[in-house]
């Protein structure tokens, strides 16, 4: 861990339970998730890897306070994320957790510029400086076609936009879920590279989750969710 600064992501104890106020239509009783514990230095890069219904998306929102635990405690930097309501939440999750979604989420409509521009709301940068610092990430990411909408752009070119809105705020923590589950295998290796670098270019951790094993020997440190694994956590239950 660089000298000085905390931990990207602590977790110890926790627990999740669809039954326990997570409960959605369809679920009667619903599988849980646990996880003894789990450290993620800062500027760490780690992949959990699990089947399907592992846990891994879960565990994922659980990380960004997007869902609340039934016990266990998630710190990001330092910071239980679950001790902080509303605003003060979103802000926080804006300001010090990227997130890479599956589908992207990206804002259709509006230009690839403007997804990342989105991002900065939540950062101390002075509005004048957001669009050429979202150009900047844009054009480090390889996409040139800053004002295409995003629905105009090739699947792989929208992942770029995501990344760029992912690390938009310098946050201490990117969390990739399945990043390459929509891309060819040629593809799928020059994004996973492409987000490693640009994470460790800007100081942030990576956790990403997959199912892919082919995603195995790109990382360094690697954690199995559902069994044991030769150090590290294990996670048991269904959640998705």
């Amino acid at each position: 861990m660089p000298e000085g600064r905390p931990n990207a992501i602590e977790i110890e104890g926790l627990e999740f339970s669809y039954a326990m106020g997570g409960a959605r239509a369809g679920d009667t009783g619903g599988p849980d998730l646990r996880l003894g514990s789990l450290t993620v230095g800062a500027g760490e890069r780690l992949l959990l890897v699990g089947t399907s219904g592992s846990g891994k998306s879960t565990l994922l929102h659980l990380i960004a306070g997007l869902m609340e635990p039934t016990a266990g405690t998630v710190r990001v930097g330092g910071t239980d994320i679950h001790t902080l309501r509303g605003a003060k939440r979103d802000t926080f999750r804006g300001r010090h957790v990227g997130m890479v979604f599956q589908s992207f989420h990206l804002l259709h409509g509006f230009s690839a510029i403007e997804n990342v521009m989105a991002a900065l709301m939540f950062s101390d940068r002075p509005a004048r400086e957001h669009r050429a610092h979202a150009a900047e990430l844009l054009t480090e990411l390889g996409l040139e076609k800053h004002d295409a909408p995003v629905g105009n752009l090739s699947v792989g070119q929208q992942q770029r936009v995501a990344v760029a809105r992912a690390l938009a705020c310098e946050p201490t923590v990117v969390l990739a879920d399945e990043p390459t589950a929509s891309l060819d295998p040629e593809n799928a290796e020059i994004a996973v590279e492409l987000l490693k670098r640009v994470c460790t270019h800007h100081g942030a951790a990576l956790l990403c989750v997959s199912h892919d094993p082919a995603m195995v020997g790109r990382f360094e440190r690697v954690e199995r969710l559902g069994e044991p694994a030769s150090a590290g956590p294990v996670a048991t239950g269904g959640a998705r």
